[in-house]
């Protein structure tokens, strides 16, 4: 793996040869991105997130001649690009973990659909992906209605401010808010691609269809991995949601969601420039728009990719196009 998995060999290789090492290549760019995580993946998985078509049966010839130049490792029927068993232990651990945490955003989720202007709910982060460390977080991505993502968020947010009592706060993380005018993500690479595919709908099964619908970009990333499917019907709107949302169905409720875009980017602003932490000594910090909101500790996405690219290079030997086909905020 020092030399590229696709040198063309000065243009003598077949097509057939060139589909192998492609597909090679396509195996081990998916390794390489959990890697930066400790997080091994099955042989379906690998599947899902590789950039070139495949299915488990077309991958074994390549993920065997991976495993015999060692560039790849296996244990108990996961691969990662280190031989370590322990990472396959704390993937065991993390995927247990994750099943019981799965019920409860299942259930938080549910319940934070019912909040005024909320339109679509879904679980994110790691736990979408079947992986929670202990003391893990729920994180929650939301859609809203066109112009009140921030009466929505802030509503959700006075909410969470009691959660801190009871020492709950962790369950109740919605870290990225968009509304149904910027459905359409502008940040189009490989990680917003794999969190894209991995998000698992909750409630709002109509909207995220049409979200998902919309991001059809991702396909071109991840052409195995399929768009997540709601489990259950949405819930019956209640009677609160319904009379919060009519109040401010009108010019005041437009004007009162500016006010509050202008407020809270302003502090937001503030605590990145004054570089405060959270509760786990994470630095903050929010990117913000009219239309979206999304958290972004210490530029995690960024950082992601940076090392994403550094990796591939390191042991392919090899710098490959941008990672991105947008400028990464």
């Amino acid at each position: 793996m020092r030399t590229s998995l696709l040198n063309k060999a000065n243009g003598l290789l077949t097509p057939a040869f060139e589909d192998h090492t492609a597909r090679k290549e396509s195996i081990f760019r998916a390794l390489a991105y959990f890697d930066i995580f400790r997080y091994p993946l099955s042989k379906e998985e690998i599947v899902e997130f590789m950039n070139q078509p495949a299915d488990n049966r077309s991958i074994e010839q390549c993920l065997s001649e991976l495993l015999n130049e060692g560039a790849v490792f296996s244990h108990q029927g996961f691969y990662c690009l280190q031989d370590n068993p322990l990472i396959m232990h704390r993937r065991n651990e993390g995927q247990q973990r994750a099943e019981k945490l799965l019920k409860k955003a299942g259930k938080i989720g549910r319940f934070l659909y019912q909040f005024p202007f909320v339109s679509g709910v879904a679980v994110s982060g790691s736990l979408s992906k079947n992986f929670a460390e202990e003391n893990a977080d729920i994180d929650f991505f939301i859609i809203t209605k066109t112009n009140r993502l921030w009466l929505a968020r802030t509503f959700m947010h006075l909410f969470k401010k009691l959660t801190f009592l009871t020492g709950r706060q962790h369950y109740y993380c919605m870290n990225y808010y968009i509304d149904e005018e910027a459905l359409l993500l502008e940040e189009k690479n490989i990680f917003s691609a794999i969190e894209l595919k991995t998000v698992l709908p909750v409630s709002g099964e109509k909207i995220m269809q049409h979200f998902f619908t919309v991001n059809q970009w991702a396909n071109e990333w991840l052409p195995n991995c399929t768009y997540k499917k709601q489990l259950q019907k949405d819930p019956r709107r209640t009677v609160l949601k319904k009379i919060i949302e009519w109040l401010l169905d009108n010019k005041a409720g437009n004007a009162l969601d500016k006010f509050l875009f202008r407020i809270i980017s302003r502090r937001w602003k503030n605590k990145t420039e004054k570089q405060k932490t959270n509760y786990k000594g994470v630095m903050m910090g929010m990117i913000t728009g009219r239309h979206f909101a999304k958290s972004n500790p210490g530029n995690f996405q960024a950082k992601v990719l940076q090392q994403y690219e550094e990796k591939i290079v390191k042991i392919s030997g090899i710098s490959y196009p941008p990672l991105t086909v947008s400028s990464v905020k």
